[in-house]
């Protein structure tokens, strides 16, 4: 090789926005074991109902395996970058959910209006030519996490002000960007969405620093603000009729088994089945057209009915050891902007999983939410994998692998 190339390549290695160090092992085989995991479970799970609507049982998992590829391949290129030059975009990226956000909202009303009579369309996704189905939702959670992460650094001296008028104005700012997603996802109709934003809004403020008083008096407001809805699903209008059959469908047990019921029933059976061990590989029952969204929301009763109750709490363990590791490669980051990326995508997928398993096993209203690594879906799956290329990148910073 030339000097002059040697010269060239031994300034790319100085560029300051390459990340240096190795990446964390143990975050890293995790992350592939969820994956693998969710591709097998996917390929069994979706299989029947893919046959069903597109006559191809192969449909769900080669267009996952697909994202797949593409998703480690952008998680690999994104651990190389040095997470601190992630903060030139933060403003960018949060503009950017916002306007697709409000896109997708626009574009279903213009569906909407085109076919009167085809019922009310979700504001949840956009058409993009050679792509495919794109949910705004998933670049949102992102757009939010790194926007606290940047702000709460940047601004952390406000935040922590022992004057109360500065730091009151400061969370009614941070509080406000919060507010702004959660009810453009509320928007779209998606209840489990907007119940996922507001306590990742919660979950960044009370990381961030804000006044930890604040919060002991505005969660036991949340809390009564649900036990109202639970009461009462119909209080102020502001849900659907269909998710107000849902909360009732939750609290009474045989309140229309046929209908309300169905989905969550038939998923209470799948996992009764599995019992200790689980049917088998490929062998469930319940996945032929009786739970529905075999494929997405409701992928982990399946999961309980193939590998049974020591199948489904391995992989709730694998969840519980990523969370566990990401959040020792956040507190480790010297960083607060570092550490608040790490820590808040670990909430977020914490969050995710939580209310997924608790929807599934009847803890939680049937609200639809999908299960990180399992769900189909391009979208999802290619920020997820996105948002583990950070938590590497971090890791290589912090030197994790040397522990």
């Amino acid at each position: 090789m030339s000097n002059s190339r040697l010269k060239i390549n031994n300034k790319l290695l100085d560029k300051k926005w390459i990340a240096k160090g190795n990446m964390d092992v143990g975050f890293l085989l995790t992350v592939f074991l969820l994956l693998a995991i969710g591709l097998i479970m996917l390929a069994s799970a979706g299989y029947s109902l893919a046959y069903y609507k597109k006559e191809d049982s192969y449909d769900y998992i080669r267009d996952q395996v697909k994202y797949a590829v593409i998703g480690l391949i952008m998680m690999y290129v994104i651990s190389r970058i040095n997470y601190n030059y992630f903060r030139r975009f933060v403003l960018i990226g949060v503009g950017g959910s916002v306007v697709l956000l409000l896109a997708a909202l626009v574009v279903a009303k213009v569906k909407e209006s085109a076919n009167p009579g085809g019922g009310e369309e979700f504001g949840r996704w956009i058409s993009i030519p050679g792509i495919g189905q794109f949910q705004p939702s998933e670049l949102a959670k992102v757009g939010l996490i790194a926007f606290y992460a940047w702000g709460c650094e940047k601004y952390h001296n406000l935040i922590i002000s022992k004057d109360q008028q500065v730091s009151i104005k400061t969370a009614v700012v941070f509080g406000s960007v919060g507010i702004m997603f959660t009810l453009l996802v509320f928007l779209e109709h998606h209840l489990s969405g907007t119940i996922l934003f507001f306590l990742l809004t919660i979950a960044m403020l009370y990381l961030g620093g804000f006044n930890k008083w604040w919060f002991r008096i505005l969660i036991p407001v949340i809390l009564l603000v649900v036990v109202v809805f639970v009461i009462n699903p119909d209080f102020l209008g502001i849900i659907d009729e269909y998710q107000q059959e849902r909360i009732i469908a939750w609290k009474d047990k045989s309140y229309d088994p046929d209908g309300a019921r169905w989905q969550i029933n038939n998923s209470l059976y799948a996992i009764g089945s599995g019992g200790l061990l689980g049917q088998g590989l490929g062998e469930s029952k319940m996945k032929h057209l009786y739970v529905s969204e075999s494929q997405s929301d409701f992928i982990f009763s399946i999961v309980c009915e193939e590998l049974g109750f020591i199948g489904a709490a391995f992989v709730l363990v694998l969840y519980a050891l990523l969370i566990y590791r990401g959040y020792k490669i956040g507190m480790k980051c010297q960083s607060k902007f570092g550490m608040l990326l790490v820590v808040g995508i670990m909430v977020q997928i914490g969050l995710q999983t939580i209310l997924n398993v608790f929807v599934v096993t009847d803890f939680f209203p049937n609200t639809g939410i999908s299960l990180p690594f399992f769900s189909a879906g391009g979208t999802s799956l290619i920020i997820l994998l996105c948002e583990m290329g950070m938590v590497l990148s971090v890791s290589r910073q912090t030197n994790m692998i040397k522990e």
